[in-house]
């Protein structure tokens, strides 16, 4: 499991977002909706209310990172089923979102992050249009294309022009919860143009489901979706071309007009053109109605604008809606909006073939300024309807694009009248995401950041105001943006690159006094200036890289250098160090878009080359060495837009791609020989892809931190595809003693912020290496914080909390030969020095600042932490393939991923508490702020914020088996503070659940839980557990074999197998320790899943469900699987039998197995014993004749016992006898195996049981051993004596009342009562007498045993009489339990048998021999003093010495 957080930094102006997509999903608590841009980001906007009462606010929150290239289409589904209602439920819990390149992301809304992020295969084409089935939303139709979307848009499109060659699609259904496809409706040419609408017509009764799609000149063709879920593909929809195929064009078409925009809305479909709205069947060629926008949309003054419409929705109506008896018969609401924003909603019935169409209202537009760019799309979201705009000026650069939202009430309306009919209201005017950064320059961690939107009345001007600051930040707008961290451990800078050319360099100043190989940390010799620039471009600044060098410049000193890439064509180098100016370059003719660094294992010279990729679609090697071009590799068919260079082999891939996305024709692959220059090879189409992403993986498998990003660029990280983690884990570490050899390995470190120049002379000082490569070697394999730029102006640092969590100092001692560390106490200060720093660094930007001021100052003044005065940060969630959700830098966009994700809570709660504790394990300081720390993200918080969603309770059980002890510790106690607050729906107790909410309302929640405890202490009724209905049970099941991926386990990176066990988890773990918030029936229904987990040796969970099982078992478990602890036991047995042989010691079990195991015998094991005593000795009798002689389950049973006589020592007294005999038989002289095996453990067990039970004794020589019954009747008991060396039972002697014994008790003249047998027992000095103290009678009794040799010949097992005995006086204080509990006893069963049946009786026997269990006192001794004395001791104490 992976617990990874986010930390974003933000520049301080806001990023250009030129809207594409729109999609909303309106599901509560917080209806939200999205935006795509052209740059591939993806806007989360949430319509809130601050209260009940209030209008709500719309308020731009985060950016959903998963796109390099322009997003095409966005859609709602929903990837899991609902746990009540399943996928027909119509709750849409996620978006789907599709790009230019290929890729599709599904965002969750519950959880905020990526589920899961694909790549469609290249022979699809470019995905365009994706459409939910209505009928499961979990699929997806996506309309893939091959052709130039530029063609799309052309203004006129004449069918008589078209192309000979008829346009390629693909319509695929996707299966959302894999992003996997699932079927191939249609692959091949369409009989109509290029596809630019799309919808999913829903077939009834004969008919069958189908895809309508349309192009820009309004023909239309039906796709049949095949039932059997197969591939349908062009030729065999050919046959019934009625059917399959049913292109049309009406008359008003056949001329030069386009369509702007195709709406389906049942059977019906709606033609936008500029001026007017055509509705049609979809089945039928003839038009039912068509209105007109002439007097409306464009009859008004927009001044010198040209208004026609441009698009429209449907809108959902709870009144309205296509329900209607009849077959062709609609009433629907829909709107329509022109190019200026201005749209009119009309009401549009058809019924009894009557066509009406009458506007409803209008929602009025801005007035455009000459200069004025604008784009408009609508959506609605429940009774509201959000208009988006995107805005931009001519004079400016066309990519600066902000988008503004303003939200209309759909059934409220303003007294004031529109221009032509009545207006609705306004509810949110203008609100831009700009706003979080019109402040940043008093920005101070997330102090006082809250949206003002401004509300007025002028609609014309609003946006003309709105956007009027923005241009204060003209010029330096962020065009270009890195982080350097590559080869080090955590961030040194940020650099930024404006569209004013001018490049800002800002460290990272936190914790500069630490410093590393020795080297001084004297401000005077460095640098203390947090921000350096760098000027020298005329155009924007489009790409960067740093480079620290290998070798050295002739002529020059410069050991860490910055390199940039310009709109001038231009590529600049800069001393990283002095911010001097090094030199220019001009081999492009065409703006220089990218810079790429070589990988590791690169050999000199190209160690230190890099290489610039222009739009004049040429690619150069550039040496920093010679400081000139070496090598130019041109004839690109157009921009490569993904180079990357293979440093092991010396070649480099470009791919070139169409300008609008993938095609299985038009992509080129050149690969280029970089030694020679020559071209190798030439791939086109599908081969290209291939060979490309085998490219990626080769460079991946060599790269430092498994990524395909070489050193530090500003290549966007989202650009290239992602090669999962686990392919590096176990190759890291063997490649770090090679890569410390080479030269490109990891530069030494002279201090965490600044980089320490390399070494030039590699020949020289090889005697100082090993200090700083352990240091390097040890990191490199780990990498704590990974850095990357999914958008210029935007930096993400995650934390690896398995890495942060990483002990490098006992590591160290290992790889220094798994013995003792070697003392280099400078050594392990460097160590220790660096894991302090890079706690303390990792704290900071993770915390939630200014939230709790006495918190904020106790972490400064006692924990040393620093808060990030010189960035805006913000929290982020990481999500599938390197997608990230980044939220923007205020308090109120932090809180919204706090209230709407149980995820993030559960893991940035886990991360804090966690290295919290391991920095006091450190430092040994700040455990007051450590506390405070812990407390805060445990409980505080979530009194604080009400609405705060409480951590995952599946996600915290994941990690209480993690390797690292504070995170185990971490997982639990979060786990317990929020068990009250999260527990799953169906398995909430709903009268506990209103219970809980009373309490909470009259006292704390420690008050509560305090109650809860009581409550959980006392019995609770036998008729609640047995109350439980089918559904209640049915339900219950259902959660716990639930194995769909939940938004947890794409979090963490888990399976299927993960969902489902942790749900047995967290059942078992809630019935345990809140069974009266939880279903009565819970426990027997969990039980038996948590057996099978805890058996079926699961590395994760099968030692977690063991310890629950063994908590439990006394109170939970024991009533419900009494019957089946002797097959458990014997399961347990059978996988210690799978670890070999008695001689394979435990340590010698394969680490993967060894904990579980250990889990199993030492905690499990015990407890089930303990539960079921009888059962378990009978299953270790069982294994003498049933297993190997050598088999380490006869040693195991021997630690049991040892474990229960420790554990529950008086449960175990009745059957000594089954013990004695067993401990016996694993030193059986006839079994020489065994015997060897078992020598060892079973004396040591014998003088366990020796010293715990004196009614058990052995004499000096260990040749002679006595058992004493324990409870027996008075006229039956007797004691066993057993000869060590044959192991056979030799005399028997008589311990029965004698007969003087005073028969006050009518049970006593019977014989039948139960009774304290033997209390004590001791052989003589020399071993031929034993000596019996009996506390009921107070009773000693002395045997002359004599000789044994006579014994072992005559076997005469007749009970013997003492030889002496001796009524010992009671002593001060005397009142033993048993006689007191007898006489009750006896008067209860007297009493009943006078009204009861025998049967009675016998239950009252067994509840005398509990009591006397009960009440068993193990604490008398007898000890021989001089002569033949003996002293009788209790508790130490003694009570009386007796001569025999």
């Amino acid at each position: 499991m992976k617990c990874k957080s986010v930390a974003c930094i933000w520049s301080g102006t806001p990023f250009p977002h030129h809207v594409t997509a729109v999609a909303a999903l309106a599901e509560p608590p917080t209806p939200a909706f999205y935006t795509a841009g052209s740059d591939g980001s993806v806007i989360w906007w949430t319509l809130s209310r601050s209260n009940p009462t209030s209008s709500p606010q719309v308020e731009a929150v985060g950016v959903l990172c998963g796109h390099a290239a322009p997003v095409t289409d966005l859609a709602v589904c929903c990837p899991v089923a609902d746990s009540e209602n399943g996928y027909g439920s119509g709750k849409s819990t996620a978006l789907i979102s599709a790009c230019c390149d290929g890729f599709l992301c599904v965002w969750s809304k519950k959880s905020g992050h990526c589920r899961c992020r694909r790549k469609l295969p290249p022979w699809v084409g470019t995905p365009r249009i994706v459409r939910t089935l209505p009928s499961t939303p979990r699929y997806v139709c996506i309309a893939c294309s091959f052709d130039d979307y530029s063609v799309m848009n052309e203004g006129v499109i004449d069918r008589e022009t078209q192309p000979r060659k008829l346009p390629k699609c693909t319509i695929l259904i996707v299966d959302t919860y894999s992003l996997s496809i699932t079927q191939t409706v249609f692959h091949g040419n369409l009989s109509i143009g290029p596809v630019r609408f799309m919808a999913l017509v829903l077939g009834d009764g004969e008919k069958r489901n189908s895809v309508f799609v349309a192009d820009s000149a309004g023909r239309g063709q039906m796709v049949l979706i095949s039932e059997e879920g197969g591939e349908s593909l062009a030729g065999s929809l050919g046959g019934d071309k009625g059917q399959s195929e049913s292109p049309f064009c009406y008359e008003g078409l056949s001329g030069v007009e386009k369509i702007e925009s195709v709406l389906t809305y049942g059977n019906v479909v709606a033609f936008i053109l500029k001026d007017r709205c055509v509705f049609r069947f979809l089945n039928g060629d003839s038009v039912i109605g068509e209105v007109s926008f002439v007097d409306s949309l464009f009859g008004l003054d927009w001044g010198s604008a040209q208004t026609y419409a441009v698009g429209g929705i449907f809108l959902e109506s709870d009144n309205l809606g296509n329900d209607n008896e009849y077959e062709n018969s609609i009433a629907v609401q829909f709107v329509v909006w022109n190019n200026v924003g201005y749209a009119i909603i009309y009401n549009m019935s058809y019924l009894n073939d009557v066509f009406q169409c009458e506007p409803h209202s209008e929602i009025p537009g801005p007035r455009l300024q000459p200069d004025m760019r604008l784009s408009v799309s609508f959506q609605q979201l429940n009774q509201y309807l959000v208009c988006i705009k995107s805005v931009c000026f001519n004079y400016e650069d066309p990519l600066l694009w902000r988008p503004f939202a303003t939200v209309w009430s759909l059934h409220h309306f303003d007294d004031v009248t529109g221009r032509l009919y009545r207006r609705c209201r306004v509810i949110s005017d203008g609100v831009s995401f700009s706003n979080w950064f019109e402040k940043s320059t008093q920005l101070k961690g997330l102090d006082g950041l809250e949206t003002t939107p401004t509300f007025g009345h002028d609609v014309d001007n609003t946006y003309v105001d709105s956007i009027s600051n923005y241009y204060d930040y003209k010029g330096k707008v962020v065009s270009s943006s890195m982080i350097i961290s590559e080869n080090l451990f955590t961030p040194y800078a940020i650099v930024y690159g404006f569209l004013s050319g001018e490049i800002e360099v800002v460290r990272f100043d936190l914790f500069q006094g630490i410093c590393f190989d020795g080297a001084s940390s004297n401000p005077e010799e460095k640098s203390t200036a947090c921000k350096q620039y760098f000027s020298g471009h005329t155009g924007a600044v489009l790409c960067l890289a740093a480079h620290q060098m290998m070798g050295s410049a002739k002529g020059r000193t410069f050991k860490r250098v910055l390199v940039s890439g310009s709109m001038d064509c231009t590529v600049r180098i800069w001393d990283l160090d002095t911010a001097r100016f090094i030199m220019v370059m001009r081999h492009h003719v065409a703006p220089v878009r990218q810079i790429i660094l070589p990988p590791s294992l690169t050999v000199h010279p190209w160690s230190d080359c890099f290489l610039s990729v222009g739009e004049d679609a040429c690619v150069a090697l550039v040496s920093l060495e010679t400081l000139r071009v070496e090598r130019m590799f041109p004839g690109h068919m157009n921009y490569p837009s993904k180079v990357i260079w293979d440093g092991a082999r010396g070649y480099i891939s470009c791919l070139c791609q169409t300008h609008y996305g993938t095609s299985d024709a038009a992509d080129v692959l050149y690969i280029w020989d970089v030694k020679t220059g020559s071209r190798e090879r030439v791939l086109r189409g599908t081969a290209a892809h291939s060979m490309f992403d085998h490219f990626c993986k080769s460079i991946s498998m060599n790269s430092l931190s498994g990524t395909l990003l070489n050193g530090n660029t500003s290549v966007s990280s989202l650009l290239l595809p992602i090669v999962d983690d686990a392919r590096f884990s176990n190759s890291s570490l063997n490649r770090t003693d090679n890569l410390l050899t080479s030269s490109r390995s990891s530069p030494n470190i002279s201090n965490m912020v600044e980089l320490n120049s390399s070494k030039t002379n590699l020949g020289k000082g090889r005697h100082e290496k090993p200090k700083s490569s352990s240091l390097t070697g040890f990191l490199s394999s780990k990498l704590p914080i990974k850095c990357s730029c999914p958008f210029p102006g935007i930096v993400s640092l995650c934390f690896d909390l398995t890495s942060l969590m990483f002990s490098y100092q006992k590591n160290e001692s290992m790889e220094n030969g798994g013995g003792k560390p070697v003392k280099t106490s400078e050594g392990h200060d460097l160590i220790s020095l660096f894991e302090e720093y890079l706690l303390r660094f990792s704290l900071s930007f993770l915390h939630l600042w200014s939230v709790d001021r006495e918190l904020d100052t106790l972490l400064i003044s006692d924990m040393k932490l620093r808060r990030p005065e010189n960035f805006i940060v913000a929290s982020g969630l990481m999500g599938d393939k390197g997608s990230l959700t980044l939220m923007f830098p205020a308090q109120s966009a932090t809180l919204e991923l706090w209230k709407s994700s149980s995820e993030f809570c559960a893991m940035r709660s886990l991360t804090m508490v966690s290295l919290a504790q391991r920095l006091i394990s450190l430092s040994h300081s700040g455990s007051a702020a450590s506390s405070a720390l812990a407390a805060f993200y445990t409980r505080n918080f979530l009194e604080n914020f009400p609405d705060v969603k409480p951590p995952s309770l599946q996600l915290l059980v994941a990690f209480w088996q993690d390797e690292s002890e504070h995170v185990r510790m971490a997982a639990r106690s979060i786990f317990h503070c929020a068990a009250s607050h999260a527990i799953p729906l169906p398995l909430c107790n709903s009268k506990a659940t209103e219970s809980h909410n009373m309490g909470s309302q009259i006292g704390s929640r420690d008050k509560y839980v305090g109650n809860m405890i009581e409550e959980n202490i006392s019995p609770s009724p036998k008729a609640d557990k047995l109350g439980i209905s089918q559904d209640e049970k049915s339900k219950i099941l259902a959660w716990l074999e639930s194995f769909e991926v939940q938004d947890w386990i794409s979090c963490v990176g888990g399976t299927s197998q993960d969902a489902m066990t942790s749900h047995i988890i967290v059942a078992a773990a809630l019935a345990i320790w809140y069974p009266s918030l939880v279903k009565p029936s819970l426990a027997a229904l969990v039980v038996h899943p948590l057996m099978k987990l805890a058996m079926a040796m699961n590395e994760k969970y099968s030692s977690t469900a063991a310890e629950l099982l063994a908590e439990g078992m006394e109170s939970t478990w024991k009533e419900c699987i009494v019957s089946e602890i002797p097959r458990l036991i014997g399961d347990i047995f059978f996988q210690v039998e799978l670890s070999g042989t008695s001689s394979k010691t435990m340590t010698e079990i394969s680490d993967s197995s060894f904990s579980i195991k250990q889990t199993l015998v030492e905690v499990l094991l015990p407890s089930l014993a303990m539960a079921d005593i009888l059962g378990f000795l009978t299953v270790i009798e069982s294994q003498i004749w049933s297993t190997a002689s050598d088999s380490p389950v006869h040693m195991v049973s021997l630690l049991t016992l040892i474990r229960i006589m420790r554990g529950s020592p008086k449960n175990l007294a009745q059957y000594l006898d089954k013990v004695v005999s067993f401990i016996l038989q694993t030193i059986d002289p006839s079994n020489s195996v065994m015997r060897k095996t078992c020598f060892q453990s079973s004396m040591t067990t014998f003088k366990e049981v020796v010293r715990v039970y004196p009614m058990v004794a052995v004499n000096d020589s260990w040749t002679k051993l006595a058992v004493g019954d324990v409870i027996g009747e008075v006229n039956s008991a007797s004691i066993r004596v057993y000869d060590m060396q044959s192991v056979t039972m030799v005399k028997v002697l008589d311990a029965s009342g004698p007969p003087g014994l005073p028969s006050l008790l009518t049970a006593a003249t019977s014989g039948t009562m139960l009774t304290t047998a033997i209390s004590a027992l001791s052989f003589s000095p020399d071993g031929e007498g034993l000596v019996a103290f009996s506390e009921h009678g107070l009773l000693i009794r002395w045997w002359s045993l004599g000789s044994f040799w006579w014994e072992k010949l005559s076997r005469n097992f007749v009970p013997v009489q003492c030889t002496k005995l001796i009524f010992v006086p009671p002593w001060e204080g005397f009142s033993p339990n048993s006689s007191r509990s007898s006489v009750m006893a006896n008067i209860l069963e007297t009493d009943r048998q006078l009204n009861f049946q025998d049967n009675v009786k016998d239950s009252n026997h067994g509840d005398s021999s509990k009591q006397l269990l009960h009440n068993l006192d193990l604490s008398y001794r007898l000890e021989w003093a001089e002569g033949r004395k003996v002293l009788l001791t209790r508790h130490g104490h003694e009570l009386g010495t007796f001569q025999l």
